[in-house]
């Protein structure tokens, strides 16, 4: 029987520690099926989804956790893959100036509506004729029924002037 395990991963950033999980992974039985991985502050992070036979589980664990050191850190959690249920996936894409607490004011809009984040990224980057700093969101939102994508931006632009919203629906 096949087991999920999700692992999260911190680390000083530096060459190899991608190649090093996949050569334990694979040796101990384990299939890499989805990640997401980035260098954020001179870190690496990441956050990975594997397979692996009920009769490899054990020693695959015992495995990473012998990768971790002063500068490695590696966390296991059973995990599955969580039931399909009715909803509508959009693509939310959010410009604004940047300030402190846009995140929370965004987020707190979807957790009030019920809305799933599957995906989300986010970075600041300097306005190319004012050099003001800009404030990017990119999200994989998964919407309940029967919410839609037209009341949602209207809330996020609700948030200020200055912000731009655009939903595109995925299906």
């Amino acid at each position: 029987m096949q087991h999920m395990l999700a692992l999260t991963v911190i680390a000083d950033d530096q060459p190899g520690i991608v190649d090093e999980l996949a050569s334990v992974i694979r040796k101990h039985g384990g299939n890499w099926l989805e990640s997401a991985m980035s260098r954020l502050a001179g870190k690496f992070a990441g956050i990975l989804l594997i397979s692996v036979d009920g009769t490899k589980r054990r020693d695959l664990i015992a495995a990473l956790s012998a990768l971790e050191n002063d500068s490695l850190y590696i966390t296991v959690t059973d995990s599955s893959e969580p039931e399909a249920t009715g909803g509508t996936r959009v693509s939310l894409t959010v410009t604004a100036n940047d300030r402190p607490g846009i995140v929370e004011e965004i987020s707190a809009i979807l957790a009030a509506d019920g809305i799933n984040v599957e995906k989300l990224t986010t970075r600041c980057e300097n306005a190319p004729m004012s050099g003001e700093p800009l404030f990017y969101l990119d999200a994989a939102l998964k919407l309940p029924m029967p919410l839609n994508a037209e009341r949602l931006r209207l809330r996020l632009e609700d948030l200020s002037d200055d912000l731009m919203v655009e939903l595109k629906t995925n299906e």
